[in-house]
């Protein structure tokens, strides 16, 4: 038997294992009931909520899956242009002192018997077209066309024509030819170039490298970009591959209509290129076929964009509009009350954003209709009706007067006196002469350059040199000018203003 110390020992662990025993069963016990309660999330399940997050789309139903159905149906409207251009060379023989006697007779003799350089050479050029006419009327561009004395033209069935060219637009780059055949050709469905959006899915179709019938896809990267090709820049730029030898091919869109012509690329640039939009050439193709040239309407006015210096300068709101900075005596915008200095907000109550966008408004204006301008002049809107003339041809007037007197603002300027008229060939034996730009100068800055002529200060007439010092000391505004100045043919507004 055991003592009672011992038992006393034994019944005290006995009652330690059992209670530690108890809890640790009561704590697996709930345990299990916490866990099967939860909704535990398997790891896959988790990954493809991270790879396809709510909202997302896996496959854009806007993209394209294949471009094979607009290829078949369109290509047959483009054709292979080539043509045959006659070229001057320029052929200087050499000059030399024929001697006396004998050996004289010889040279000349030996010269007299010379076989004569040619004076021209026929060259090759080539290109792409677009049929716009079921009677074989064909969009193209004027620089594929220009100067041609030959033009084949061959379609997508390898069949050849003899062409010619009927119409020729050089400011917006556009050609029409006219294939004669009694046989009804395929021809493109016009569409409406103002309703692409930047990103929407394009197709081009040319001739790069002589490579027949080659399509291309990419998006609308930009519209309205201006890239100093003419005086009516408005290019779709596109990333579809275009490559020389697509010009005046089409840019299709999704639907298989025409929506520009592929024109331009630059240099040594991947995935950018240009093409006119088909709303530019739709009103110009009935000229070019029935006369051959474009009449465009015009308002006889230079006009400028507005930079932050000149609407600071002007007290304007905004920068939108196009600032007048000359009008043309005697012509529509002079006869309807335009002024300079007004700028020109909305024309026929189309807004005009900027001085890029008001020329393309005025030339696709019928001549003699009547236009509704939109003015700002000393921030009050005023509405002035005009009848649109005709563009006049264009100048090749060059006028670039230099003489050094006096300056500030880092001019060096000198009065118009009857030598440098002469000189320069200048209407008028008076005005100020900017003879010298000092280099980091606010005029240099601003962009003045040597031989302009400035005609105004602080919207004050100026007639020489002391005129301008005398304006400036005048001004309440020492730190900043407004010039009037003209260059060539045109007139220009420039501000200056000194640095704090």
């Amino acid at each position: 038997m055991l003592s009672s110390r011992w038992k006393q020992l034994l019944d005290t662990r006995y009652f330690k294992v059992m209670t530690l025993t108890t809890i640790a069963i009561s704590c697996l016990t709930i345990g299990l009931m916490v866990s099967s309660s939860m909704n535990w999330a398997r790891p896959a399940v988790a990954q493809n909520q991270i790879a396809t997050p709510q909202g997302a789309i896996a496959t854009p139903a806007s993209r394209p899956g294949s471009f094979s159905e607009l290829a078949e149906k369109l290509s047959p409207t483009v054709v292979n242009i080539k043509v045959v251009k006659v070229e001057k060379l320029a052929f200087n023989r050499p000059e030399m002192e024929i001697p006396d006697g004998p050996f004289g007779d010889l040279f000349k003799r030996f010269f007299q018997e010379m076989p004569q350089a040619p004076e021209s050479r026929r060259t090759q050029g080539a290109g792409s077209g677009v049929i716009i006419s079921k009677d074989g009327y064909i969009l193209t561009n004027n620089h594929v066309v220009e100067g041609a004395k030959e033009v084949t033209v061959t379609f997508a069935n390898q069949q050849e024509y003899k062409a010619r060219v009927v119409g020729r637009d050089p400011k917006t780059d556009l050609a029409v030819l006219k294939v004669e055949s009694k046989e009804s050709f395929p021809a493109v469905t016009m569409g409406d170039s103002d309703q692409l959006q930047v990103g929407d899915w394009v197709v081009a179709i040319g001739n790069p490298f002589g490579l027949n019938n080659t399509v291309t896809s990419g998006i609308v990267s930009a519209k309205g970009r201006v890239i100093g090709a003419g005086p009516y820049d408005d290019f779709i730029q596109t990333d579809a591959s275009i490559n020389p030898g697509n010009s005046g091919g089409p840019l299709i869109n999704m639907k298989g209509e025409l929506v520009g012509i592929n024109t331009a690329i630059i240099p040594n640039g991947q995935g950018i290129g240009f093409a006119i939009p088909v709303n530019t050439a739709k009103p110009l193709v009935p000229q070019l076929i029935s006369t051959g040239e474009v009449t465009r309407g015009y308002l006889g006015v230079n006009i400028q964009s507005i930079t932050p210096e000149l609407a600071k300068a002007f007290k304007l709101r905004d920068r939108k509009g196009a600032l007048v900075a000359d009008v043309v005596s005697g012509g529509p915008a002079d006869k309807g009350g335009i002024k300079r200095g007004d700028v020109i907000i909305a024309y026929n109550g189309k807004v005009v954003e900027d001085s890029h966008h008001l020329p393309a408004l005025v030339a696709a204006t019928p001549v003699t209709q009547e236009a509704t301008v939109t003015i700002l002049r000393n921030g009050q809107e005023q509405k002035l009706s005009m009848k649109v003339g005709q563009l006049p041809g264009d100048k090749t007037v060059c006028e670039k007067p230099v003489h050094p007197t006096a300056g500030k603002w880092g001019l060096q300027l000198g009065d118009v006196n009857p030598q440098i008229a002469q000189r320069f060939h200048l209407k008028e034996e008076k005005g100020v002469v900017v003879a010298e730009i000092e280099p980091g100068s606010r005029a240099a800055e601003a962009g003045m350059q040597r031989g302009d002529l400035i005609l105004e200060v602080n919207r004050q007439p100026v007639g020489s040199v002391k005129d301008v010092l005398e304006n400036i000391d005048r001004s309440k505004d020492k730190d900043h000018l407004l010039l009037l100045v003209q260059r060539d043919n045109g007139k220009f507004f420039v501000p200056l203003e000194q640095q704090g």
